[in-house]
């Protein structure tokens, strides 16, 4: 029987906002994946890195307001730093719980993952997405002008960093993530939706943006011919009405009803709306795909049909 192949995009909540959470969180993760693995699923995993490498960033910012001399570490470096660092504790807790379960894995690997958008992109217009400590408006000031960096006031909480959120186009190392999965390596790659680059005479030149880690994931799923995308988040299903006494909770919808309740504005844009784009996306890609979206402690039960939200197109 041949086996099911699936993209995971983890959310926040599978990975903790500290170190000390992440190091718990991974162990929950981990057993989640694994089931999915048990159930004859070839996986690639995708993760978020916000609280990550939001901490990295504002360590080398500080280490640099301190220390003049040094050079200001770009957020396209800290990304990568944030791949590395998430990589590593997911690895060792994907290993452990392989081995103890006597799953047959060759290796757990993580792929450092360059994400090609394009330098025109009109996100790079409007910055939109916060990053970094809130600063005073005097602070906020010294940063725009020393750091070129693009500033808004934040709901009265002081002031932030904004940064492009652009559409992914490519997947640069996609030729190894591939050919590691087909060996029989469990990947973990495009970690917090890849480290943003363009593409300038053959250099590739990372860029001061986030991209969309559910969309990086939807991109991966078209672009290795996955069968099926899994956003694991927080809720165990998708809802209309979310919050309301007729709150509903949607077992299934196909791309035409998901597109409905995002013109009557039911899903959240900072939360479950760009996952249920991405979702639409993936499913609407290729006749057979699947999306679903889901609780992350749920996701066996998901795989075999019997929870979550399934999209279909």
């Amino acid at each position: 029987m041949s086996k099911k192949k699936i993209v995971i995009a983890l959310g926040g909540n599978a990975l903790g906002n500290t170190l000390e959470e992440q190091m718990q969180a991974v162990k929950t993760t981990s057993k989640a994946i694994v089931d999915m693995i048990e159930e004859n699923c070839e996986v690639v995993i995708v993760h978020g890195n916000g609280p990550q490498v939001g901490m990295i960033n504002n360590a080398m910012n500080e280490y640099h307001d301190n220390h003049k001399e040094t050079s200001l570490i770009p957020l396209s470096v800290c990304g990568a730093m944030s791949q590395a660092y998430i990589g590593y504790d997911l690895q060792n807790a994907l290993r452990e719980e392989c081995i103890n379960r006597n799953v047959d894995i060759k290796n757990v690997s993580t792929i450092i993952t360059q994400v090609l958008v394009d330098k025109n992109d009109k996100a790079f217009q409007n910055p939109t997405k916060p990053i970094g400590q809130f600063m005073t408006k005097e602070k906020a000031e010294e940063a725009k002008k020393e750091k070129n960096w693009d500033i808004v006031e934040d709901s009265g909480r002081g002031y932030r960093r904004v940064v492009a959120s652009p559409i992914p186009i490519d997947i640069i190392e996609l030729d190894a993530i591939n050919a590691l999965s087909a060996s029989g390596d469990l990947v973990i790659c495009c970690g917090g939706g890849g480290i943003p680059v363009i593409n300038e005479n053959n250099h590739l030149k990372g860029v001061p943006a986030v991209i969309d880690k559910d969309s990086a994931a939807c991109l991966l799923a078209k672009k290795i011919n996955a069968d099926m995308l899994i956003i694991l988040t927080a809720v165990e299903k998708v809802a209309i009405n979310f919050g309301k006494p007729d709150v509903k909770w949607i077992d299934k919808m196909n791309i035409q009803e998901a597109n409905k309740y995002c013109e009557e504005g039911q899903f959240a844009p900072g939360s479950m709306l760009p996952k249920v784009k991405a979702a639409m996306d993936f499913a609407n890609s290729k006749d057979g795909r699947v999306a679903l979206i889901t609780l992350l402690e749920k996701a066996r039960e998901a795989v075999k049909g019997t929870t979550g939200t399934i999209i279909t197109k």
